[in-house]
């Protein structure tokens, strides 16, 4: 007797824990076997010999899961023999239908004379429903066909979606999509008319300015904005677009992207706004800063200290290579922190007096050491005579004798 009670207690377990387990994936894959695939190409079945129930079905909640009896139509479901056919052993848990996320009323569709694969696709590839890509139709294929601009049917999203509170196309969830929406919107295959309104756009691109088109910060204009005209006049409005500490980091994008930049500014003139110069001189990459034409921004010599650059370059060097560094090439400020004489004072300072020089290191035992990149001069070598040139900073003939 105890026997029995604990085999009727173990199929139970059984029974709960798949149940549990279909529920939370809800998939119906472990409970019964299956194939659409087979039904519709091999047996010759229509979807509505299994799928009856939806010709009079007005509610997602109804079920429209086949039963047995709807089986029972092509199996003899009398046979014990023939149960392991479609049943696992001892799985007896009920299939389960899908969680819905729509109001949809069947019956109103078909009545339409719609079929069911109009919205239903690829079920002849595949054995389970969920296992196709294709099992409900995307968003824009209802509004083309029946609830667009010109529908034939309630285009409200109310109508269809229990929630509109996170209802965004997959593309809208990319992280640089508010950077590329722009291209979007200029492709005509982009529904962007499903959801938003001609309006919609000069949310954020609307300007005072009606006719000259400088693109400055303080009167900009999106050349590529899709609706750029609103009751007969061109109007913007300016939003902050990238992080506020972007205009120190910008320098790196304008090198990488600047064909992305040229797509709303005008370089020649939204650029010079802050990059110019009282003598409007140009860098060789583009207009100089306002801070590079100040007195005293660099200054050379012994004890200079290097002027005003150098204490910007100490706080943030990154910022400064922004716009004086290119990947592949040298530093700019190799330039003038050289030393290709060996003559010290006469070149820009770059380290502290008696930077390293009790420190043991692989400095400068070989000809690729780091200190020969800047050290130049005919005795800075590995082989060098003491107290000549670069080698003399730290070695003098004077310490070799001793």
């Amino acid at each position: 007797m105890k026997i029995k009670y604990f085999y009727q207690g173990f199929i139970f377990l059984i029974i709960v824990v798949t149940t549990f387990a279909v529920q939370q994936n809800g998939k119906n894959d472990k409970i019964i076997k299956f194939s659409h695939g087979y039904h519709l190409t091999e047996a010759g079945a229509e979807c509505s010999d299994c799928h009856g129930a939806v010709w009079e079905s007005e509610s997602m909640l109804d079920r429209l899961i086949p039963t047995e009896e709807t089986c029972g139509e092509c199996h003899d479901v009398e046979d014990e023999e023939e149960c392991s056919t479609c049943h696992y052993d001892n799985v007896q848990t009920l299939l389960v239908p899908t969680k819905p996320t729509l109001y949809f009323n069947h019956k109103l569709h078909m009545k339409e004379k719609m079929e069911c694969e109009s919205c239903h696709k690829g079920l002849e590839d595949v054995n389970y429903s969920f296992e196709s890509t294709e099992l409900l139709p995307e968003m824009e294929s209802c509004f083309a066909e029946c609830h667009g601009e010109n529908a034939i049917a309630d285009n409200n999203c109310q109508t269809c979606h229990i929630s509109t509170v996170a209802l965004l196309p997959d593309n809208h969830k990319e992280v640089d999509f508010f950077d590329n929406h722009k291209f979007l919107a200029d492709d005509p295959d982009e529904n962007c008319g499903m959801c938003h309104n001609n309006s919609f756009c000069e949310s954020c691109h609307v300007s005072t300015n009606a006719i000259v088109e400088i693109n400055s910060a303080s009167d900009f204009y999106t050349p590529y904005s899709p609706h750029s005209f609103t009751d007969n006049a061109k109007k913007q409005q300016i939003v902050r677009v990238h992080n506020l500490n972007y205009v120190y980091t910008h320098g790196i994008d304008a090198k990488g992207k600047e064909t992305e930049c040229l797509t709303c500014h005008q370089d020649e003139m939204f650029c010079v706004e802050c990059h110019n110069s009282q003598t409007e001189d140009f860098a060789l990459s583009g207009f100089v800063p306002l801070s590079h034409s100040q007195p005293g921004f660099t200054t050379i010599g012994v004890g200079s200290g290097g002027g005003e650059h150098a204490i910007l370059a100490k706080r943030d060097i990154e910022s400064c290579a922004s716009c004086h560094d290119t990947e592949g090439a040298d530093p700019s400020c190799i330039l003038c922190h050289s030393d290709p004489d060996g003559i010290k004072g006469t070149n820009p300072k770059t380290h502290e007096t008696n930077y390293m020089h009790d420190v043991e290191g692989d400095w400068h035992t070989s000809e690729g050491s780091v200190c020969y990149d800047c050290h130049t001069d005919f005795n800075a070598r590995p082989d060098g005579q003491a107290g000549i040139g670069f080698c003399g900073y730290c070695h003098s003939e004077v310490e070799d004798e001793d």
